[in-house]
């Protein structure tokens, strides 16, 4: 079948994006699903700085390749082997397939997945299939979503059913910024109630651990961002302080509001010395926890001594440590309740024609989420 989809073919164009137009809007074709996989009619997508980071060349994938990793759609064939899934589902996406066989996936870390980490590197579905093509053109698969087009062939593995009166828009949320935000913080990070918590780097992900912060029971939550919009909307959600991370005290400003460090920091923005100043923010004992991903030849440079001798903890989390299929449900359950507004992240809805201009947005920091509506 034919479908448009927004198609990488370089990294690493000029700015602004609106302008080098990185992402052209063609119409591709899509392979009948094939076993084990599943036909999903996309109806929303988000916007996620993972995305940007294979635009701008951080993240190298190969080429060329629909994009997008964060969507909610509704199903419209499935494959064969494809028992627990029916036509008209809604379901939502993960960007880390899992096999369900091997000893990541049976030790319940299904992020790690090791055939889906494979096939994500690779740029296929989990099963080894590509099912986009150009003409005569293979295009790759982005992390076994490529969420930024009309329709996508994805792994069963790759997808949960969802309640259908959740509107797709918000659905979206929750197979990234939702996962990956709230997980570092309650499942990556541990935290326990009425601990102190540091979050670095303000955009859906790291305002989607704020959220998780005041609904996992921390006693302070100090968000940090070196800008004043992102601030004030973290105070709006909740956060008890707010700290501008460029000031030249603001290590020691948040020390002074936590008492000497925070039981748990967490970082988001994907850069080096966010990652080191939430470290430094973190007390004796503490954790600290990086979802961010800054370019791999990123170094970082911290006391392994510091690490010994102050008992320190640092993690690192992909998909906030969660197993989809059985956090996605819970977590829509929170929201639909009222206790996990993540709603509150979304900040554009805009056309699958103005991606160019969004992710220019995403790149000059003026957007929290932004989804696209298909």
């Amino acid at each position: 079948m034919k479908a448009r989809a927004a198609v990488l073919r370089e990294m690493q164009k000029s700015r602004p994006y609106g302008e080098s137009r990185p992402l052209s809007i063609e119409e591709v074709t899509l392979d009948p699903p094939g076993r084990g996989e599943v036909l999903v009619r996309i109806r929303a997508a988000g916007l996620c700085h993972s995305d940007l980071s294979t635009i701008n060349g951080n993240r190298p994938r190969p080429l060329p390749m629909v994009l997008g990793h964060e969507a909610a759609g509704e199903v419209v064939e499935v494959g064969e082997g494809v028992e627990d899934l029916e036509v008209g589902d809604h379901v939502v996406f993960s960007f880390a397939p899992n096999c369900g066989t091997c000893a990541f996936c049976l030790s319940g870390e299904a992020a790690l997945c090791q055939p889906g980490a494979a096939a994500n590197a690779a740029g296929h579905l989990l099963g080894g299939g590509m099912r986009l093509h150009h003409g005569e053109e293979t295009v790759y698969h982005h992390i076994g979503v490529s969420g930024f087009a009309e329709y996508a062939v994805a792994s069963r593995r790759s997808l949960t059913r969802i309640d259908p009166s959740l509107p797709f828009h918000i659905a979206a949320l929750f197979g990234c910024a939702v996962l990956t935000g709230v997980g570092a913080v309650v499942h990556t990070g541990e935290l326990k109630l009425g601990q102190s918590v540091l979050v670095v780097g303000l955009g859906g992900v790291g305002l989607a651990a704020v959220l998780g912060a005041i609904g996992g029971g921390a006693r302070q939550v100090i968000a940090a961002d070196i800008d004043a919009d992102k601030l004030e909307t973290a105070k709006a959600m909740g956060a008890t302080h707010v700290i501008n991370s460029g000031d030249e005290d603001a290590i020691e400003q948040v020390r002074a509001i936590s008492g000497g460090g925070v039981d748990l920091a967490t970082e988001f923005a994907g850069v080096a010395p966010a990652l080191e100043f939430a470290f430094e923010c973190t007390r004796r004992g503490g954790t600290t926890v990086t979802s961010g991903l800054p370019h791999p030849d990123v170094r970082l440079a911290i006391s392994p001594t510091r690490m010994v001798a102050e008992q320190r903890t640092l993690k690192g989390s992909y998909l906030g440590g969660h197993v989809p299929s059985l956090d996605v449900p819970g977590y829509i359950a929170l929201y639909q309740a009222g206790r996990l507004p993540v709603d509150r992240l979304l900040t554009h809805r805009i056309t699958l024609e103005d991606i160019n201009e969004g992710f220019e947005r995403l790149a000059q920091g003026r957007a929290i989420r932004q989804v696209i509506d298909l």
